[in-house]
């Protein structure tokens, strides 16, 4: 629609619309309808060299108690630092928790999984199961479920928080609930959910099938890896090379209704051809170093850092090192793919790779 011609009734007009708190779509359409998507993000990288001796400052001077419920350094994207998030629909962060301490029990209405970064040992309780973790493990907070965690253990753990909050939070549905004692009573047998599920394509057939979260609330690293290395023998994608989602074992869903995760192997020399898709991801380098070239721009990553992928940016992935990488991620894809918005596009020109125009630096 052509815009009409200011005159001074026309200016009068809006002025009026104005103090009514109403606006002309003509004036906004490119604005609300753009011919593709126009995210603010930026991609980012958070570099564990700079952040992990921040995170053992943390141990030494917070102390976890009731109020602030855990010891969390989170990872602020500095396009939208109003929502202290790495994307504008996903909380990433570093979790440390000290020998002999307890981070005290509570739920809250945003989904939230933990992938274990360093140590072994301690344990997270969902809903009165006991789920101990080692590092590469993936473990699940759904949901309003009581959760606290416990390390028993003489070495400190540390773990990726990643939430649905920013999502939740848009929606204006966010509750959080303390648990009256510090932590939740054991109701559950220790792993229970790994011995019923942990083989993933089998379940009691006495269970009705579960929609929704994942039963499974503990994804075990060997497993995991040798799943990785089992599909490297026959198969990879051109994008991401060799790449598995965790999943739901009953549904074949994704293993939260809001948040996906996803595990892949770059295997030496391997250089991914570019693509776009809407959705946003959050990436930890679980091993290995390597580079992400993300809207032209050189993001060189090694291992224990984290970065932030805008969604509809383009992004391919480079391993010229002689040794492997993972990257573990969780992405927002349930949700785009529940309203039937998920898109993806692959790079046309030069091979598939893009022209680098700069390399991140912090």
């Amino acid at each position: 629609m052509k815009k009409p011609i200011e005159t001074a009734e026309l200016k009068e007009f809006y002025a009026d619309l104005e103090r009514r708190h109403l606006v002309p779509l003509w004036n906004i359409t490119s604005e609300l309808l753009p011919r593709q998507p126009k995210s603010k993000l930026v991609p980012y990288l958070w570099r564990w060299k700079d952040f992990y001796p921040l995170a053992l400052r943390a141990g030494e001077l917070v102390p976890i108690e009731r109020g602030g419920e855990r010891r969390v350094l989170s990872f602020v994207n500095p396009s939208i630092p109003e929502k202290f998030s790495a994307t504008h629909t996903l909380w990433g962060a570093l979790q440390i928790l000290l020998p002999h301490e307890s981070a005290p029990a509570h739920r809250h209405s945003p989904s939230a999984i933990r992938f274990i970064v360093q140590g072994h040992g301690a344990y997270t309780t969902v809903d009165g199961e006991k789920c101990v973790m080692a590092r590469g493990d993936l473990v699940l907070t759904p949901a309003w479920m009581w959760h606290d965690h416990g390390n028993d253990t003489d070495e400190p753990m540390l773990w990726m928080d990643g939430l649905d909050l920013p999502f939740v939070h848009g929606l204006d549905a966010v509750f959080f609930d303390p648990y009256e004692e510090l932590r939740q009573a054991l109701s559950r047998p220790a792993n229970e959910s790994e011995r019923r599920y942990g083989i993933g394509q089998l379940k009691p057939a006495w269970e009705p099938l579960k929609q929704g979260a994942s039963p499974l609330l503990n994804y075990k690293w060997e497993r995991t890896y040798e799943a990785l290395k089992n599909l490297a023998q026959i198969e990879a994608n051109p994008f991401d090379d060799v790449v598995l989602e965790y999943i739901n074992p009953h549904t074949g869903g994704p293993v939260l209704p809001t948040l996906g995760c996803a595990i892949q192997l770059l295997r030496p020399s391997v250089h991914t051809r570019a693509h776009r898709h809407t959705g946003s991801v959050v990436y930890h380098a679980f091993e290995g170093s390597g580079s992400t070239i993300m809207n032209g721009q050189r993001f060189d990553w090694s291992k224990g850092d984290f970065f932030a992928l805008p969604p509809w940016a383009w992004h391919e992935h480079i391993n010229l090192n002689g040794r492997e990488a993972v990257l573990f991620s969780v992405n927002d894809f349930p949700v785009i793919n529940a309203f039937g918005l998920y898109r993806e596009q692959p790079y046309e020109v030069d091979g598939g790779h893009q022209a680098v125009t700069s390399v991140f630096e912090g």
